[in-house]
């Protein structure tokens, strides 16, 4: 009897192993062809040169300089042994991907989506594209030359504002800065609309590779007669934005099925002119790849006050659970939950309760009175912070005790404290949780890893714009004075006295960091978590410019000076013809108050504000654990093991044990059918765990802090991990104590490839 429940056993465990894999069996993990490594965004590769037992001998086989002194978090795609980078001032570079020597350069993509490109092939290979969004418009190079395929769109573009219901000349932001994922001959994109009143509608679409033309949309803000169009006022399609796809978007390739996760309604912080749930915000949408017609979503968020958004790379994996192999689909969120579905009904594995939640006291909001919670698996990342949780490393005894009064006196009830006249504060926060790039699976086995921070946002709702002209004396200074002026008001918050940067905001300091035009086109239109200033003129952009530029013959500036690297293989130069330009803004507003409502809209008189949280800046106020490398096991709903992600120096100096880098905002992970996990993080380190406990098996120092995500290929028969390093190494968040200066930078900002030495490899 014991022999024949055995052999049930064993039958049973082998036929889910064989669903598992069939399940996943239309993925080729061998290559790093896509953004993630493959459709379905599981960072998994089945490589087996390194392993457990020889991870430790990894070495450094080549460098590419980046050849510039900008932060990229690009991840590279290799095809056919040629790897595909942006460097050298926001070229696209196509290099060997055994030695990293450079084969042709497409410089001078000024505007190009910061995070990767997506790869599409014609069944007889004879057609091969690069597919890229770059100043709100869709471009495409030939693969194998780097020249433009003019015959793509109108000679050589794609209009991304032209299609959303809105006069495209009054769209300042809609490309996304993930590369989207090409599905069959379909190119499928979102969109970052910004964080604005009235900012462009989210609506997901896709092109046609070839020809460039729209295939299908889906209204995230649904027009009237669509489902959801009941959770808005009668007129929000009209005005409202966001709901968007700005982070990354997973496809099982197999059913054809492509999953969505969307972010907060537009404005973030109060909704009173979008009284409701508003779907399809802060989803996950599961739509048929080849139509756009909707089979099922679930929303995290209702009516988000929190910026919320839902970025991270939906998990396909397959899992054992009641008795019964399903094929699921994970999604992490900003607020540290894991939610669970099957990929195909959209049911949750374990129930998800509605539960009460505080009410809002703003005049003319009405928050939701509940919110989701999943019962399992069990929250990745703390949800309240009190003042018993102020750091105890880093902070001085008078800022410790400063914070903890303040703290205190907040209104402070758990993870959706409505935003309102007096402070609240969030946790894990609104760059908390999981974000973009750090999710990541083992997909047969049902394995999920995530990497996480805390990182307290505080809100604070007024009637004034944090991000307009503060109320200040008229400069009448002239050229970099007239820039000190203008910077002091505008960007000084977030960017440091001096363009030294501030936390995880950049360093602006330096002649060459971005070329005037370059420059002009991201105040004017914005980037990621930066908003667009289209009330700077030209004037004011160019004497901000002059201003930074001064500021790199300073004797306190820790910007390295860098000459923009020039010669060698470069094929062309700027894109298609007319995609340098940055179109024309017509109406001009402060950077989060938008245009005017549309004429006869029922809409509130009053518009309230916060800076979400960019000031204070200040994600060093709590306690240690601040980020973690965390693994579940979706088959049981549990976490495996939760380890310290990287390690700030100066922190441990102090005192603090396993509490891993602050700002762990973007550390993309490497999962291998080997039992290895790899990761790069901000302190300047690059690691291999072992997949069953979370040890680090390896560690090798980068040249600068890396953000973004890896990848990992083989090239002439030998494994590769190529990491981008070229983020500032940043220690104790990037607080500085009275009188400390930042430490001066080294080192040179590249892609660094490891790989075992020519003799180790099997």
């Amino acid at each position: 009897m014991k022999k024949l429940r055995a052999k049930s056993v064993w039958f049973c465990l082998v036929a889910a192993m064989t669903a598992a894999e069939s399940a996943h069996a239309g993925q080729d993990y061998k290559t790093w062809k896509d953004y993630g490594g493959g459709a379905d965004n599981s960072h998994y590769v089945e490589l087996t040169q390194i392993d457990k037992s020889n991870v430790d001998k990894l070495e450094i086989a080549w460098t590419y300089p980046t050849g510039d002194n900008r932060s990229y978090v690009f991840n590279p795609i290799v095809v056919d042994n040629v790897m595909y980078v942006m460097a050298r001032n926001s070229s696209l570079v196509a290099l060997d991907a055994a030695t990293g020597k450079e084969i042709w350069i497409h410089e001078n993509l000024q505007g190009l989506a910061t995070r990767g490109i997506a790869h599409w092939e014609s069944k007889d290979r004879k057609d091969r594209r690069l597919i890229f969004a770059i100043n709100n418009r869709l471009q495409a190079i030939d693969a194998r030359t780097g020249k433009s395929i003019l015959t793509f769109g109108n000679k050589g573009l794609v209009d991304l504002r032209e299609g959303l219901g809105r006069d495209p000349k009054t769209i300042v932001r809609v490309q996304p800065e993930s590369p989207g994922r090409v599905f069959e001959n379909l190119i499928l994109l979102g969109s970052s609309t910004g964080e604005a009143y009235l900012s462009t509608p989210g609506d997901i679409r896709a092109y046609d590779v070839v020809t460039g033309k729209l295939v299908w949309s889906f209204h995230t803000i649904p027009h009237p007669g669509e489902e959801g169009y009941e959770t808005w006022p009668r007129d929000a399609w009209k005005y409202a934005g966001g709901t968007n796809t700005w982070g990354e978007i997973t496809v099982d390739e197999k059913r054809g099925i492509a999953y969505f996760p969307t972010g907060s309604p537009t404005y973030d912080y109060y909704g009173a002119d979008r009284i409701g749930a508003n779907l399809f915000g802060n989803c996950l949408l599961a739509l048929d790849a080849r139509t756009g017609k909707k089979l099922w979503h679930f929303q995290m968020v209702h009516h988000d006050l929190w910026d919320y958004d839902n970025n991270a790379a939906p998990q396909l994996i397959t899992v054992r659970h009641e008795g019964k192999v399903i094929d699921a689909v994970s999604q992490a969120t900003k607020q540290g939950f894991l939610f669970v579905f099957d990929r195909v009904t959209g049911k949750p594995l374990w129930p998800v309760e509605e539960r009460p939640v505080p009410a809002s006291l703003m005049p003319g909001e009405q928050a939701w009175p509940t919110q989701p919670y999943p019962t399992a698996p069990p929250p990745y990342a703390r949800q309240k912070m009190t003042a018993d949780d102020v750091n105890p490393f880093i902070l001085t005894p008078e800022e410790r005790a400063a914070w903890k009064e303040r703290i205190s006196k907040m209104r402070n009830e758990g993870l959706f404290t409505p935003p309102g006249f007096e402070e609240t504060i969030s946790l894990p926060g609104a760059r908390g949780g999981s974000n973009w790039g750090t999710s990541a699976a083992n997909p047969a086995k049902g394995l999920v890893y995530l990497t996480t921070q805390d990182w307290p946002t505080i809100y604070k709702l007024s009637l004034e714009d944090p991000l307009a002209a503060r109320t200040r004396a008229p400069s009448t200074a002239s050229g970099p004075e007239q820039g000190r002026d203008i910077y002091q008001s505008r960007c000084e918050s977030c960017h440091g006295p001096n363009g030294e940067g501030s936390g995880p905001t950049p360093a602006l300091a330096g002649t060459n960091r971005l070329a005037i035009d370059a420059f002009r086109q991201v105040v004017t239109t914005g980037r990621a978590k930066m908003p667009a200033f289209g009330d700077l003129d030209a004037a004011a952009i160019s004497a901000i410019h002059a201003f930074l530029a001064s500021r790199a013959a300073s004797p306190t500036s820790t910007s390295a000076s860098v000459a923009v690297a020039s010669g060698g293989p470069v094929v062309a130069s700027g894109g298609a013809p007319g995609g340098l330009e940055v179109p024309t803004i017509e109406t001009r507003y402060t950077p989060l108050g938008g245009p005017p409502y549309p004429p006869g809209v029922d809409a509130p008189a009053k518009r309230y504000y916060t800076d979400w949280g960019l000031y204070p800046n200040q994600p060093y106020i709590i306690g240690p654990p601040w980020s973690a490398l965390v693994a579940y096991d979706l088959n049981t709903g549990t976490i495996k093991w939760r380890v310290p992600l990287g390690e700030d120096v100066k922190a441990s100096e102090e005192g603090a044990k396993n509490a891993g880098v602050f700002m762990a905002e973007r550390h993309g992970l490497i999962v291998t059918s080997t039992g290895l996990i790899f990761v790069a993080t901000t302190d300047g380190k690059v690691r291999a765990h072992d997949e069953e406990t979370g040890a680090v098996l390896w560690t090798a120092n980068l040249p600068f802090g890396s953000e973004g995500l890896p990848a990992m290929y083989e090239s002439n028969g030998r494994q590769f991990l190529v990491v981008p390093a070229s983020s500032r190494i940043n220690s104790r968040g990037g607080h500085l104590r009275p009188g400390e200066t930042p430490q001066p930078e080294t080192g040179t900002r590249s892609y660094v490839a490891f790989a075992l030495p020519q003799r180790s490899r099997r």
